[in-house]
């Protein structure tokens, strides 16, 4: 049986918001209240995952799914960076910035390498492949650019050209051969 696998993008927070690094700060009031507007056109699922990350738990509740907490869902991790705004950031470490941005294997900050969540996303979407059935993980922008990375089979280099909004849904099945990009969406305006 194919695999499905639905990836809901968390709602806003403030770090969103602002352009800041994430810590695991709570959704804001408005996204939760728009998180809660999109459970009738959420999928059924066989199983849901999400981060352990406050802003994901907030939102599988608020979607109403009954998620177990997945740390291969976890946020790319950003080191001393975490909570700050990225013009801070480049103000005081530029070189630093530019070789996040450019190079996958390098982290910075501290924290994790965007090849280490490459890596990490892979695995798990490997371990998802023979689930069957459909599935909804609550995740980050970062593991979800990872995950359509590695359905597409792209570069590393590609990472920072795909765009993944709040609350947006991203589709990928297994057909038992490969992973795909089915699509990606925002269910509700707003």
């Amino acid at each position: 049986m194919p695999t499905r696998l639905t990836l809901i993008c968390h709602g806003a927070t403030a770090a969103t918001r602002s352009g800041a690094f994430p810590a695991d700060e709570p959704l804001e009031e408005r996204a939760l209240a728009r998180t809660t507007e999109l459970r009738p056109v959420i999928r059924r699922a066989d199983r849901a995952w999400t981060s352990p990350a406050l802003r994901a738990r907030q939102t599988a509740a608020a979607l109403g799914l009954d998620a177990v907490d997945e740390a291969a869902l976890r946020d790319v991790d950003a080191g001393r960076w975490a909570g700050r705004r990225l013009e801070e950031v480049q103000a005081a470490e530029p070189q630093g910035v530019i070789a996040w941005l450019s190079d996958p294997d390098a982290a910075p900050h501290g924290g994790e390498a965007l090849s280490a969540l490459l890596t990490r996303v892979e695995a798990w979407l490997d371990a998802r492949a023979g689930d069957g059935g459909p599935g909804i993980a609550v995740t980050h922008a970062a593991v979800i650019r990872a995950a359509i990375l590695q359905a597409l089979e792209a570069p590393a280099s590609s990472f920072w050209r795909i765009d993944i909004a709040p609350l947006s849904v991203t589709e990928l099945s297994h057909d038992g051969r490969r992973w795909a990009w089915r699509a990606s969406s925002l269910p509700v305006a707003g």
